[in-house]
């Protein structure tokens, strides 16, 4: 996952490796997993995804970080990665798929209309620390 660093980076520019690697070693212990997508050695896409239970809906699946290569758009990358994380959504017995994208991104909410995903809500934050961000 660390080596994916320069592909996290084009949604978070400044991210260092240090953050990214401390980040990892919390969220791996919670089910927090990747796929990636490779053309050759370069890794061309990826995201991250975890699995929970909330009573609402039992059993989840949350994509998490999708990035595709600016260069490498308009491939299919990004749907060989929903496709994937489908199909093991699916295999462990998820009632759903969940994600959040930011609303003013109507790249990605086109792409996830046509991937079958649909607005259900509103996701609310409170900000506590915006300087800690990434």
């Amino acid at each position: 996952m660390l080596a994916q660093i320069e592909v996290i980076r084009y949604l978070y520019p400044k991210f260092t490796l240090e953050k990214y690697e401390s980040y990892l070693k919390e969220m791996i212990p919670h089910n927090y997993k990747q796929v990636a997508v490779f053309e050759a050695d370069i890794c061309v896409g990826i995201s991250g995804f975890w699995s929970g239970v909330k009573l609402w809906s039992g059993k989840y699946v949350e994509i998490d970080n999708f990035i595709v290569h600016p260069e490498h758009r308009s491939k299919g990358i990004g749907k060989m990665m929903t496709d994937y994380i489908n199909d093991k959504a699916t295999k462990a017995g998820c009632t759903m798929i969940v994600l959040d994208a930011f609303t003013g991104n109507f790249t990605a909410h086109r792409f996830y209309y046509n991937q079958g995903y649909n607005p259900r809500g509103f996701h609310f934050i409170k900000m506590l620390n915006e300087d800690g961000l990434s």
